[in-house]
Parts: structure tokens; sequence; C-alpha cells
């Protein structure tokens, strides 16, 4: 049976006579598999590339107050979509054990994102447990969020309190109308740069300020933000628009160059290139020379950093995915829970360690280096931003 689809700007035909798929959470996945014995404790776990496993993020929501047309453009999410139930979330102990367990595997770096993760009720509950991880040797984890600052002013002193380490605010423009056109929901950008001053205040800093930059859509907004936030303690970070998923009308004409960024902020400010801070870091790292900004560029379409890439990523519904581009995932709710449809028991946490262990040593992902060698695409339905998280 084909997906229904819907008017809208997926591909290159006129306005008229465009279409997007309708989408939903029904990705495909399987149940990993537990090998007959337990993990032996110790050693690095690495996958076929040799890269190592050390950021995991979690989305804990498939819910935006948001509409942005690159990630959940309103004619697919609208106010017919089926989110979740609640019921099919991970509940917060099920994302406390998953963390417990791949801290135990190297995990050093837990992002919670979403959709917007501060519309998950509760989530200061779930930071305080989170935070209370420890490495084998007794060492905290970093506990971060990516979230766009909306309801960040409210919650800011209490996330800090719960044990939240810093935020990355989303933010792709500073013109009100173009923010309200981008956001499509009607969000002043007020809003949001009260949301980045309550969490500077609160102490989670550094602040990080993400822009997806689009040609002709907001790369007007590229010196604007560089001097708002100049001396404001916040570090920016330009990011290539990529085609994730399958809704946001992805062109690579669309698609603004990091080196063209970098170079228009060199043609109005003396700046210098900054060592990673590292390994696996996405951004690649600079400065004004007068030490008011920092600012990072993440080129993921012209620069790809695949083979660096330590990162997994946890859906609100338990499927681990092993690369932002992905067209499969791992179920690991059925492991969790047993799912008695597909025959699976609930397994303990020495099985579980050795079935997530199993899945990333079996991972050579490396979609945006293969990218240019497939120009119409791979033909997959990869997984959709707003699911996934960024």
């Amino acid at each position: 049976m084909q997906p229904a689809r819907r008017r809208g700007f997926a591909d290159n035909a006129p306005m008229s006579e465009r279409t997007i798929p309708i989408v939903d959470h029904r990705y495909a996945s399987s149940v990993p598999q537990v090998p007959a014995h337990a993990l032996a404790a110790g050693g690095l776990l690495s996958d076929r590339l040799g890269r190592p496993l050390h950021d995991l993020r979690i989305s804990i929501t498939d819910r935006c107050n948001f509409r942005c047309r690159y990630c959940m453009p309103r004619e697919i999410f609208d106010g017919n979509y089926e989110f979740l139930r609640h019921a099919d979330l991970l509940r917060f102990e099920e994302i406390e054990r998953l963390a417990r367990i791949f801290v135990g595997l190297g995990v050093r770096k837990l992002r919670l994102t979403g959709g917007e993760p501060l519309l998950r009720r509760g989530v200061e509950d779930l930071v305080a447990m989170l935070a209370a991880i420890r490495t084998d040797d007794g060492d905290p984890i970093e506990l971060t969020m990516t979230t766009n600052a909306s309801l960040l002013a409210r919650k800011a002193a209490a996330l800090k309190a719960a044990g939240l380490h810093r935020v990355t605010v989303s933010l792709d423009a500073l013109d009100d109308a173009l923010f309200r056109r981008i956001n499509d929901a009607d969000f002043h950008v007020s809003a949001v740069l009260d949301g980045i001053a309550a969490a500077q205040a609160a102490g989670l800093n550094p602040v990080k300020v993400n822009m997806v930059v689009q040609r002709g859509v907001n790369d007007d907004q590229i010196e604007p933000m560089v001097e708002h936030f100049r001396g404001s303690g916040a570090v920016l970070r330009f990011i290539e628009f990529m085609d994730v998923g399958n809704t946001n009308g992805w062109r690579m004409d669309q698609v603004l160059p990091s080196a063209d960024v970098v170079a228009r902020i060199a043609a109005r400010h003396a700046l210098h290139p900054l060592q990673a801070a590292a390994p696996g870091e996405t951004a690649e790292r600079w400065a004004l020379d007068d030490g008011s900004l920092e600012f990072g560029a993440i080129s993921s379409v012209t620069q790809p950093f695949c083979r660096d890439c330590n990162r997994a990523r946890l859906s609100m519904e338990g499927k681990l995915y092993l690369c932002l581009f992905a067209s499969h995932g791992h179920d690991l709710r059925a492991l969790l829970r047993g799912d008695a449809t597909q025959g699976v028991a609930a397994i303990d946490d020495d099985a579980l360690r050795a079935a997530l262990a199993g899945v990333w040593s079996a991972r050579d992902d490396r979609y945006s280096e293969l990218r240019g060698l497939a120009p119409h695409g791979d033909g997959e339905r990869r997984v959709e931003m707003s699911y996934i998280g960024g």
C-alpha cells in the first residue's frame, strides 16, 4: 500500500504540484539480538570504523510548539496529525536505565532533545535522575539539553537546580517578522531571547545558539546574529541546511556552505580558528580576534565528519538510531518491557548491555560521506528530525 500524500513543497515541481508524504512513527526497526553470553566488563567499545561511543542524544517527546518548515512543516504536522500516546513513550525510569547502561559502555555526554523537550511534563525530575548517573570511576557525565527556549525563561532555574549543565538554543533569525514566519506558530523572538537570558542567569553556561542557515531564507541574519551575541558569553553555531527526513523540502541550492558563512563574517571582523574542544566535535570553531565572540560552523553537507561521529540517538519511544540520517532503528523498548507480539521477553541489565554493545559494534553508518555518490537519493525513508532530535 502506497503512503498517502499531501500538498506541500518536498520536490522541485511548481508549488501547486508539489507533494509531501504523510509521515508517522512506524519507521523500520528490529529488536537487537541478545548474545548468549554477557559482555565482559572493561575495554573500549568501537564500531566497524573504529569510532567510540561517547554521546547519547535522547528525544523525550515528539511534540513541539513550533512548526519550523525544515523540521515540522504545518502541512504535515497539523491538527489532524497523530502524535504518540503517552503510554508509548519511554518512562523516565526506562530512560534512566538505558542511560546508565550506555554510560557503562563509554557514553560521557547525554543530551535531552525532542520535539521540544520542555513540553514533557516533569522534565526536571528526569534531569535529576540522569544527573545522578556516574561512570565506573565515579565521575559525573555531561548533561545538556537542546530547546527552542520558548518555555526556558520559566524553567531555567529549576533545570539548573536539578543538575542540568547547559543548554543549546535553536534561533534562526533575530528579525521578529522573519522569525515568526520560520517558526510558523507566531512566537516572537523576544521569548527566545528571554529564555537565553534566564539560562545564563541560572548558570546554564555557556549557552550555545544554533542557527540553521538557508540561502535566500535567513542568510541575511548571519551578521545581525554576530553583532547581537558579541560580548554576551553565548557561543554561536551556524548549521548547514541538511536533508534530514523526507518532509522538509530540502534542496542543495538552499544550502549555504559553512565556508561562505565564515567568509561573510571574516569580511567584517578579524577572526582566527580554534582547536577542537573534544574528539568527535561537529563544529569547526572560530573566534573574533577581540575575544568578544566564539562561533562554530557545522558542515554536514559540504564537509562531512562521519569518520569522527561518536553519537547515538534514542527516540522517545525507545528506538535507537546510529545516524541522524538513519532509515532503520533498533527497538530497545521491546527489550525493556518485553513484547509478546514479537516474541520478545524483557531482559536484565547485563543482557541489555551486551545487546547494545552488539548494535554499536556492527555500526558502519556514514551517510553524509556517501551523499554525493547518490545525487538522486537512496530511495529509503529516513527518520524525521522532529522524531529523532537534532
